[in-house]
């Protein structure tokens, strides 16, 4: 069975994409072979300063290694370093309604959030059609709001398929629907487009201030703090374990102390669960090298794998 995933490098990682796409990558990786990449081409779409890339795609090498992913074990690439998925991007929009792109969500939310409407964000879902397909990939672990891409890629392998013969396995999503939403700082999902993050790796003292500043209710200091919908319950809960959270909430509960305490207690437990990656990625960072090497030998896999598919697909339309 081969997985396969990405990340975007579009700005410093943070608990969000640990518990939405890393942890479980680095547990899927002792499942299958496992592809992953990091996509600084669909970064393009967002990010148009070159020197902010490349520490985004540097950033992002470091912390997947330092969290667990195992280059021995996993083929672990840029996408860049991969040129045949652009042509296998072609050869998909050959055969990609214009429809079918107009009504990926994706599209018109990025749009409405202020990122330029061009090409590139318009043809994302066939890129990342190429992405996938282009590995002839049996399962891609995606979430919630990346399902409709995964459905395109699927229509894509079909009807290219449909048209030249077959040449595309037919991917399956991989879904885990009980990933509970990590918030950020201000109640919504944690994203960088809200600027409502805490980060894996950086400054410590901004990570401090980030989470004594987590937004909470006016209840008073002797009152029952309520659970539902707590931030700071939330983030707790993922860093602990199911006693701790227990006498967390029983804390709150009986009132008679303030949510300053309970912050206190929830970023002791952040710095605890975060400290041997951190440690970890601060030993890489001084070892340039190893990144290079480990990206170096990953595309190198890649590619091989990429090369045999691509000519199979320049063949079946009459390029070969």
């Amino acid at each position: 069975m081969r997985i396969l995933s990405g990340v975007q490098p579009s700005g410093a990682l943070h608990l969000g994409n640990y518990f939405g796409m890393i942890q479980r990558a680095v547990a899927l990786q002792n499942q299958g072979e496992s592809y992953y990449f990091i996509a600084d081409y669909h970064a393009l779409t967002s990010v148009n300063d070159p020197a902010a890339l490349r520490g985004y795609i540097r950033e992002v090498a470091l912390a997947f290694l330092a969290c667990g992913i195992d280059p021995e074990k996993t083929v672990f690439f840029r996408q860049s370093a991969v040129p045949e998925v652009h042509e296998l991007a072609w050869l998909l929009s050959v055969v990609t309604p214009f429809g079918l792109l107009e009504r990926c969500h994706s599209y018109k939310d990025k749009v409405a959030k202020g990122i330029p409407a061009t090409h590139g964000l318009f043809a994302y879902p066939v890129l990342m059609a190429a992405d996938i397909l282009l590995y002839q990939s049996d399962r891609v672990p995606i979430g919630k709001d990346q399902k409709q891409h995964l459905e395109v890629a699927r229509d894509l392998a079909q009807k290219f398929n449909d048209t030249y013969g077959e040449v595309f396995h037919i991917p399956e999503p991989d879904i885990v629907e009980d990933v509970a939403t990590v918030p950020g700082v201000d109640g919504q999902k944690m994203s960088k487009s809200y600027g409502n993050t805490l980060e894996l790796f950086g400054d410590a003292k901004a990570f401090s201030k980030k989470v004594m500043g987590i937004k909470t209710d006016s209840t008073p200091i002797d009152q029952p703090k309520p659970i539902e919908g707590s931030v700071i319950v939330a983030l707790y809960k993922l860093v602990s374990s199911a006693e701790e959270t227990a006498a967390y909430i029983a804390n709150m509960q009986r009132g008679g102390t303030g949510y300053g305490e309970y912050k206190k207690q929830l970023l002791e437990k952040l710095e605890l669960f975060l400290a041997p990656f951190r440690t970890r990625y601060k030993e890489l960072s001084m070892q340039p090298r190893l990144i290079d090497e480990a990206l170096a030998e990953g595309a190198s896999r890649a590619r091989k794998t990429a090369q045999r598919t691509l000519e199979q697909a320049r063949a079946a339309v009459g390029l070969g």
